[in-house]
C-alpha cells in the first residue's frame, strides 16, 4: 500500500468510507520509494492544473508500481486494466533483464508467474493461458475463492470460505448465493452464513452430508463470483502520449529505461552541486592560505569583492563565500575539515563523471537499487510474500439440476386458473383439495421432485417447469406465470412430468396434428420452445400419450374418425397434417389406443365403456368420420 490510513476507509462489503473530516492518512515507506529524487532534478516538473504550482511528469519510482499495485481506468475509446503483482517477483525479473537482455518470455513467467492480489484467492487460469496474455498485453485470468472442508464431527461438515476474489463485494456475493438458494438452482446448498470479523469466514452448510464438497463448489463457481474472470488489458502510455497494449517484457523494459534516465538526471545533478561547492571550498582554501592579506584587504577596503578577485584570481562566488564567512570559521580545525570535504567531493565528482560515461555501471547501480528494493518489499519483508496461489481447475462435470436434488415423491396440482403447487408425498388423487374462491383442479398428478414438468399452452409453445422449484402445498401455490412466460391469454392445454423417450400426439382445434418426441419439446428457458405452429383462430387443444397403434378423432359436431397411427407423420415443429375434416367447427379431442383393445371412455356417470368393433368409424386420416356411439360424453372428450 502507498497510504497508511486511521479511521474507516471502507470494507470488502463495499461500505462507504467515512468523511475526510474523520479520517488521518500518511504516506508509506513504499510511497516515499516512488518519490525519491523529486529533490535531485530525476524528472521533469510541469504546472498544475491552475498554474499555481508544479507537479512532477512521472515519478522516479523506485520499483515498477504500475504492475506492483494494477491499475484501471476507462478513457474515450479506450481502457486499461492492469492486475495487481509481486513486487519481489517483478524485482527479480528486472534483475534477469538486466543480465539477459533478450531473455525469454518463458523465462520471465517463471519469474512473474502471475498476478498476485491483495484478497489472495487462487488462480486457476492454465499455464498457456497466462503466456499468451502476458505476451500479449491481452487476457482472461480466472480466480477463485479459497475454501477448505470443516469437519464437525459424526459425519457432518461445512465449508468455510476465506479468501474471496479481487474486487468482489462479500455482501453482495453472498446475497447472491442466498438467492439461488432461495431459487432452489441448487438445491444441495441449505444455508449460507458470514462469520467474518477482521478476517473473512463465509460458510456454506450442505443440504446432507452425502453431497460432494467439489460439486457443491464447482456448480457455485458458475453460478456466483466466488470465481471471476479478470479481463487483463495492459494499455499503457509509453511515452506519454501513444496508447499501446504491452506486454510484460516492454513494461518491465521500459521501467529500466525510465530508472537509467533517472540515474543519469541525478547523477548531473549531483555533478552539478559538487562543482559548485568544490568552487566554494577552493575559494575558502585561497583564503586560508592568504588569510592575514584577506583580512586586511576586508578591513581596509571599501569594496573588498573586487579586490580580492583581483589578486587572487577568484570568482563572483568564491569571493562572495568568503565575505560571508564568520569568523569562528577562520579557526585552524576549519581548515583540515575543508580540506577533507574538497578530496572527498573529488572523488566522488570522479565516481559520477566514470558512472555516466560507463553504461555498464548505469545498470550495475540500477540492479544494486533494486536489491535494496526486494530487500526492502520483498518476501523476507512484512506483508511481501505472495498471496494468491496457482492451481489445476479441477473441472467438476456440470451435475444436471435433477441429480443435485433429493428424490421425493409429490403430488402436484395445477388450477384451472393456473395456480400450481406440490404437495408432500403421492395423495389420493381423487382427495378433496383447496383451491381459491371461483378455482377449480385442473391437473392433479403423481411426480417426483427430480422430475421436469412439460406444460402446453393454448398457443402450441411447450414450457419446462423443475418439480423440485414448485411451492410447498400449504397455500394455494403461486401462478405459473411466474414460471414461464405463458401469455396471459393463452390457457394451460396439458401439464405432465416428462418422460424420456416418449412420443406424443398433438393437434391443434383446426384439426391438424402430428406426432412429437417428448425430448425434443423440451425448453432450457422460460420463453419455451414453439412446437405446433397455428394460423388464424386456432389453438392447441390436444396432447397425449402414443400408445397404441390408431388413432381415434371427435369434432365439435361429435363425429368420430379412426385411422391407423402409421398415417401420422412425426416432427418436432410444424403445422401438422389434418386428421379429420369439418364443414363447420373443429377437433374436440383426440387420442392413441390399440385396436385391438377397443375404444375406451368414461360416461357421465363415471362408468367405462369399450367399443370393439370400431368398423363403422374406420376410415382413413382427413376424412369426415360418423357420429359418435351412443353413451359418448357430451363435451366430446375421451377422459381417462
Amino acid at each position: 500500500p502507498l497510504v497508511d490510513g486511521q479511521g474507516n476507509f471502507g470494507n470488502v462489503d463495499g461500505d462507504n468510507p467515512a468523511a475526510s473530516r474523520y479520517t488521518e492518512a500518511r504516506l508509506t515507506r513504499a510511497a516515499e520509494a516512488l518519490m525519491e529524487g523529486l529533490d535531485e532534478d530525476a524528472v521533469d516538473f510541469r504546472p498544475n492544473y491552475d498554474g499555481t504550482l508544479k507537479e512532477p511528469v512521472v515519478l522516479p519510482a523506485a520499483f515498477p508500481n504500475l504492475l506492483a499495485n494494477g491499475a484501471s481506468g476507462i478513457a474515450v475509446g479506450m481502457a486499461t486494466n492492469i492486475p495487481p503483482h509481486n513486487i519481489g517477483e517483478l524485482v527479480d525479473a528486472c534483475l534477469h533483464l538486466l543480465k539477459a537482455p533478450n531473455a525469454r518470455d518463458e523465462t520471465l513467467l517463471e519469474l512473474v508467474p502471475g498476478p498476485d492480489f491483495p484478497t489472495g484467492g487462487i488462480i486457476v487460469e492454465p499455464r498457456e493461458s497466462l503466456a499468451e496474455a502476458y505476451r500479449t498485453g491481452r487476457g482472461a485470468i480466472r480466480l477463485r475463492a479459497r475454501w477448505s472442508v470443516e469437519d464437525l464431527g459424526r459425519g457432518q461438515w461445512q465449508i468455510v470460505v476465506t479468501e474471496i476474489p479481487y474486487q468482489v463485494q462479500k455482501s453482495k456475493l453472498i446475497e447472491k448465493i442466498a438467492e439461488l438458494i432461495q431459487s432452489k438452482k441448487v438445491p444441495i446448498l441449505a444455508d449460507v452464513r458470514d462469520e467474518s470479523a477482521e478476517d473473512i469466514r463465509v460458510v456454506l452448510e450442505p443440504r446432507s452430508k452425502n453431497v460432494d464438497p467439489d460439486v457443491l463448489m464447482g456448480t457455485l463457481f458458475r453460478l456466483s463470483d466466488l470465481e471471476i474472470r479478470f479481463n487483463m488489458n495492459m494499455n499503457v502510455l509509453i511515452d506519454g502520449r501513444t496508447p499501446k497494449v504491452c506486454s510484460l517484457r516492454e513494461i518491465l523494459r521500459a521501467f529500466l529505461d525510465h530508472r537509467r534516465e533517472v540515474l543519469q538526471r541525478r547523477a548531473r545533478h549531483r555533478l552539478a552541486k559538487i562543482d559548485h561547492r568544490l568552487e566554494v571550498l577552493e575559494g575558502y582554501l585561497t583564503a586560508f592560505l592568504n588569510l592575514d592579506r584577506v583580512i586586511e584587504i576586508i578591513r581596509n577596503e571599501d569594496e573588498p569583492k573586487p579586490v580580492l578577485m583581483a589578486e587572487f584570481e577568484l570568482t563572483e562566488v568564491q569571493a562572495e563565500a568568503i565575505l560571508n564567512m564568520r569568523l569562528r570559521s577562520l579557526r585552524r580545525l576549519e581548515e583540515m575539515e575543508l580540506r577533507r570535504e574538497h578530496d572527498a567531493l573529488i572523488e566522488e565528482r570522479a565516481a559520477l563523471e566514470d558512472l555516466l560515461s560507463d553504461e555498464g555501471l548505469q545498470w550495475k547501480r540500477i540492479a544494486t537499487e533494486l536489491r535494496a528494493v526486494r530487500d526492502e518489499f520483498g518476501p523476507s519483508a512484512p506483508g511481501g510474500a505472495r498471496r494468491t496461489d496457482f492451481a489445476e481447475a479441477t473441472e467438476v462435470a456440470e451435475v444436471p439440476l435433477e441429480a443435485m436434488i433429493e428424490r421425493e415423491p409429490i403430488t402436484v396440482v395445477c388450477s384451472r386458473m393456473g395456480w400450481i403447487r406440490a404437495l408432500k408425498g403421492h395423495i389420493p388423487l381423487d382427495q378433496e383439495l383447496k383451491f381459491k374462491d371461483g378455482d377449480e383442479g385442473l391437473f392433479v398428478f403423481h411426480a417426483e421432485t427430480t422430475d421436469r414438468l412439460l406444460l402446453l399452452g393454448s398457443n402450441g409453445r411447450f414450457y419446462t417447469i423443475s418439480a423440485a422449484q414448485l411451492p410447498g402445498g400449504r397455500g394455494m401455490g403461486e401462478p405459473v406465470r411466474l414460471m414461464v412466460d405463458l401469455p396471459n391469454e393463452a390457457e394451460i392445454v396439458a401439464l405432465f412430468a416428462h418422460r424420456s423417450g416418449r412420443k406424443l400426439l398433438v393437434a391443434s382445434s383446426a384439426g391438424d396434428g402430428f406426432i412429437v418426441p417428448e425430448d425434443e419439446i423440451v425448453a432450457q428457458t422460460r420463453a419455451g420452445k414453439q412446437v405446433l405452429n397455428l394460423r388464424g383462430e386456432a389453438r392447441a387443444c390436444v396432447c397425449r400419450p402414443v400408445e397404441g397403434d390408431h388413432v381415434a378423432c371427435v369434432g365439435e359436431n361429435r363425429k368420430l374418425l379412426v385411422f391407423p397411427i402409421d398415417e401420422l407423420p412425426e416432427m418436432t415443429r410444424g403445422k401438422g397434417v389434418r386428421l379429420q375434416k369439418y364443414k363447420d367447427g373443429g377437433l374436440s379431442d383426440a387420442r392413441t389406443f390399440t385396436l385391438a383393445e377397443g375404444l375406451t371412455w368414461k360416461d357421465p356417470a363415471g362408468r367405462t365403456r369399450t367399443v370393439e368393433d370400431l368398423t363403422e368409424w374406420m376410415g382413413k386420416r382427413a376424412g369426415a368420420g360418423r357420429m359418435a356411439p351412443r353413451g359418448f360424453p357430451r363435451d366430446n372428450r375421451f377422459t381417462d
